[in-house]
């Protein structure tokens, strides 16, 4: 993830919500509730941007739960088998799935954000394997094929369930493969 200021990818990470337990009373910003009470009451839940969590969870105001993207149940079945769980389902917003992931990490403690940093990285080198093999046959075909076999069903399929950041690679080894057949065929009829 780019953390440059201007980066879309990290203004939609950051504006992922976190679960928030208040451990004091806040007068006047009862409307982060989105309810009608003036102040936030003591053991109020309430869902915070991730931009604005750090500051209120240093200063020792609220605690958070872990989002249901990296919960124990997603964190099992990226154990068991990484390559068939959808992570852009997981997080909206374009699918910012590890960029989210990387800022929990910060947030956590050391037994649990070693542990979460540890699935992250484990996901992402399962992943790349199939990601960059199904890209080098989509970009190969489809550069022999006119395109067709790159844009189909199948390839769709596969992009849809991608990360926003295994998109980004998906469509790099696709054009890499493009350009590598390209340079070979013409290599080839000198």
């Amino acid at each position: 993830m780019d953390d440059d200021y201007y980066s879309i990818d990290a203004i939609l990470a950051d504006n992922q919500k976190i679960q928030c337990t208040f451990k004091l009373d806040v007068p006047n910003l009862g409307y982060l509730e989105g309810g009608e009470e003036k102040d936030i009451k003591t053991n109020s839940k309430i869902q915070l941007p991730h931009w604005l969590a750090p500051t209120l969870l240093y200063q020792d105001w609220v605690d958070f739960a872990i989002p249901p993207p990296f919960s124990l149940r997603v964190r099992k079945a990226l154990n068991a088998e990484p390559r068939h769980v959808r992570l852009s389902s997981l997080v909206g917003g374009g699918g910012q799935w590890y960029s989210f992931g990387r800022m929990i990490v910060e947030l956590l403690q050391e037994p649990q954000s070693e542990e979460l940093a540890k699935v992250l990285q484990q996901t992402f080198h399962a992943r790349l394997v199939d990601l960059m093999d199904q890209a080098q046959n989509f970009g190969g075909a489809a550069g022999s094929m006119g395109g067709a076999v790159g844009s189909g069903d199948v390839g769709d399929d596969f992009r849809e369930g991608l990360e926003g950041v295994e998109r980004e690679l998906f469509t790099l080894a696709q054009d890499s493969a493009r350009a590598t057949k390209l340079w070979y065929e013409s290599s080839d009829k000198k």
